[in-house]
C-alpha cells in the first residue's frame, strides 16, 4: 500500500511539474503575441499616416496638373492667335511687295515712255533755235520750252508764223502719242503790262489758251487730254532784274506727262 501510495505521490507532483512548465511556456508565448501585436499596430499607424500624406500630395498634385492644363489651354489659345496675326500680317506684307513692284515696273515703264516721248520731241523739234526752245525729261515728265520771242510779239498773245510752224511739229507728235496729257503754262516777266491786258496774270493765261487753240483747231488735238494756266512772273527760271533774265521768264512751258490711271488704280487697291 504504502509503495502504491508512494507512486501515486511521485505520478501527482510530477503531473504538477509538467503544467506549471506549459503555463510559463503559453504566457511568455502571450507576452510575444502581445508585443508582436503592439508593433504591428504601430506600424499599420504609420502607414495609415504616410497613406494620408500620398493622398494628399495626389490631391495637389491633380489640382496642379488641372491648373497647368488651363495655363497650357490658354497660352495655346495665344499662340493661335499670335500665328494668325502673323499669317495676317505676312499676307499683308506680301500684297504690299506685289504692290510695290507693280509700281515700279509701272514707274519703269513712265519713264522709259517719258524717254521716248522726250526724244521724239526733240527730233521734231531739231530745226528751231536752241536759244528759243529747250526739251528736257524730269520728274517722269517732258518739258517743252518755248521763249517768247519764238511765239509771241511783245505783250501779245497772237501766235506768230514760227510760233505755228513749231506747234504744227509739235501736235504731229501729240496726235501719235494718245496717252500723254498736255499741260501749257503761260509765264512773263514782272514788267506792269499796258495796253490789251489787265495785267501780267490776264497776259500768260491768254497766251496758254491761244496755244491751245492752234493745237485743238488747227492740228485736231484732244481737246479732252490738254490744259491751259498762267502763272504771271510767279514761277520764274532767272531773275527779273537783268533783262537777260526777264527774257527767259517770258515763256510757254508744253508739260507733257504720259496718263497715269494704271497707277492711280494700283495706289487705291
Amino acid at each position: 500500500m504504502r509503495k502504491y501510495f508512494t507512486v501515486a505521490i511521485g505520478l501527482l507532483l510530477l503531473s504538477g511539474c509538467v503544467s506549471k512548465k506549459v503555463l510559463l511556456q503559453s504566457q511568455m508565448q502571450t507576452s510575444a503575441l502581445r508585443a508582436d501585436s503592439t508593433a504591428l499596430a504601430d506600424k499599420i499607424t504609420r502607414l495609415q499616416g504616410q497613406m494620408s500624406d500620398l493622398n494628399g500630395k495626389i490631391v495637389e498634385l491633380n489640382q496642379q496638373n488641372s491648373q497647368l492644363g488651363k495655363q497650357t489651354a490658354d497660352q495655346q489659345n495665344k499662340l493661335g492667335q499670335s500665328q494668325q496675326t502673323l499669317q495676317q500680317q505676312e499676307q499683308t506684307l506680301q500684297q504690299q511687295q506685289q504692290k510695290l513692284q507693280q509700281l515700279q515696273t509701272l514707274l519703269a515703264q513712265q519713264k522709259n515712255q517719258s524717254l521716248l516721248l522726250k526724244n521724239k520731241m526733240a527730233e521734231a523739234l531739231k530745226g528751231f533755235n536752241s536759244n528759243d526752245l529747250s526739251v528736257v525729261q524730269k520728274n517722269g515728265k517732258v518739258y517743252v520750252s518755248l521763249s517768247e520771242n519764238l511765239l509771241f510779239p511783245s505783250g501779245s498773245a497772237v501766235v506768230n508764223k514760227n510760233g505755228v510752224d513749231a506747234l504744227s511739229k509739235l501736235a504731229a507728235v501729240l496726235n501719235l502719242e494718245s496717252d500723254v496729257a498736255v499741260n501749257i503754262e503761260g509765264h512773263t516777266d514782272s514788267i506792269p503790262i499796258r495796253g490789251k491786258y489787265q495785267d501780267n496774270w490776264d497776259l500768260s493765261t491768254a497766251r496758254a489758251n491761244a496755244i491751245v487753240r492752234v493745237l485743238v483747231n488747227n492740228y485736231k488735238v484732244d481737246p479732252t487730254r490738254v490744259i491751259a494756266s498762267g502763272h504771271s512772273f510767279y514761277d520764274q527760271l532767272e531773275s527779273n532784274s537783268t533783262p537777260e533774265g526777264r527774257a527767259k521768264n517770258r515763256r510757254t512751258e508744253i508739260i507733257l506727262s504720259p496718263k497715269l490711271e494704271e497707277m492711280y488704280k494700283l495706289l487705291e487697291m
